[in-house]
């Protein structure tokens, strides 16, 4: 898809990839991409991770929207110890704070 994207006249360095947690996904399907995220590097693009409030951490917590908090933080620190460069989030001031504790221990930021 990359190349395609190229091929169609994107520039190579407005690429990201954002492998859809939640698009169609089981809550397990979710948690193997977070764990597997560092595959992605492979493709030499930035990686986007999107898991704010998402249904797979209600389940998991047995949690409504609302009450995700802790398990969006959580999904955010692993992402980001796994390679994610982006993440996209609800609560920007709490998880902002859980990017730059993850990036200090993972990335000596």
């Amino acid at each position: 898809r990359i190349e395609r994207a190229v091929e169609g006249g994107v520039s190579p360095e407005r690429i990201i990839i954002d492998p859809g947690i939640g698009f169609g996904k089981t809550v397990e399907h979710n948690l193997e991409i977070i764990r597997r995220l560092r595959e992605f590097k492979s493709l030499g693009k930035p990686i986007l991770i999107g898991t704010s409030r998402k249904s797979f951490i209600g389940h998991v917590l047995n949690l409504p929207v609302e009450e995700r908090v802790e398990g969006t933080a959580a999904t955010v620190a692993i992402s980001i110890a796994n390679g994610a460069d982006i993440v996209r989030v609800h609560d920007v001031k709490q998880m902002k704070r859980v990017a730059a504790m993850t990036d200090a221990i993972c990335r000596g930021r």
